[in-house]
């Protein structure tokens, strides 16, 4: 590989990880910072940088002179999460399925609801349709819990600020303060388990799907009768947090 181009990637990859360290408003970096963290020479590394603004890799600060990734990387770059969901989110389903023999699902959340956005179901399954496209309420579905497991207290309460907590299962969270207590348990565990919230004799057990920047952006589950869920709940369990770790990991590109 040429030696500006691996200069380049070089510093790309170390600006694209600065937010996740210096955290929340973290800004652009300056050229001697950069130069400091990779050991480089300023001179040589500001020269790779202007070229690397002018095809849009970075972006300059116009106050402070810092750069940082350009806002149409990540775009792109969430473009491909989106499509890989749907790729390689089958092919953690269809290993789960296989697995475990029960119903698995990805999910998404859109406002206070949660959308399936892929499934695989048995041979021989009972179910009517498909729930592909369907919202159902974030507080009592199956992955509510595991797609909201990263979130903070306060940001959960903003979610449902303008939710009415229904009884849509004998044992749905009666308003946000139970979901929490709930959550608890899941952030806990590092799954959510669903026990009759949803509807009467259902059961699941979903995980949360982290993208390149950490952030949950989806979640597996597991779906099926409570009484014949119930008593496997680790094995789906570890099924779930295995085939979800194998889609992190394609979200990523590792």
């Amino acid at each position: 590989m040429d030696s500006s181009v691996a200069k380049g990637l070089d510093a790309l990859s170390a600006l694209a990880h600065r937010p996740a360290e210096g955290g929340p408003g973290a800004t652009a970096a300056s050229v001697s910072e950069l130069a400091r963290r990779l050991g480089r020479d300023r001179s040589q590394l500001s020269r790779v940088l202007t070229a690397m603004a002018a095809e849009e890799f970075v972006a300059r600060d116009d106050v402070s002179g810092g750069v940082a990734p350009h806002w149409r990387l990540y775009t792109a770059a969430r473009d491909l999460t989106a499509h890989r969901l749907r790729t390689d989110g089958l092919t953690a389903l269809e290993g789960m399925a296989a697995e475990t023999g029960e119903s698995c699902y990805l999910g998404v959340l859109v406002g206070d609801t949660t959308v399936t956005i892929a499934e695989r179901v048995p041979r021989g399954s009972r179910q009517l349709g498909s729930w592909i496209g369907r919202p159902y309420p974030a507080y009592c579905s199956d992955c509510g819990q595991a797609l909201l497991s990263d979130a903070d207290d306060d940001e959960v309460a903003d979610v449902f600020a303008r939710t009415e907590f229904l009884r849509h299962g004998p044992n749905a969270p009666t308003g946000v303060d139970d979901f929490l207590r709930r959550l608890e348990e899941t952030r806990r565990r590092g799954y959510s388990i669903v026990d009759e919230e949803a509807e009467p004799g259902l059961y699941s057990v979903a995980v949360p799907v982290r993208d390149f920047t950490d952030e949950v952006v989806a979640a597996v589950q597991v779906v099926g009768p409570r009484r014949r869920l119930q008593p496997r709940t680790r094995e789906c369990a570890a099924a779930a947090l295995r085939w979800g770790g194998r889609l992190e990991r394609a979200l990523r590109g590792a």
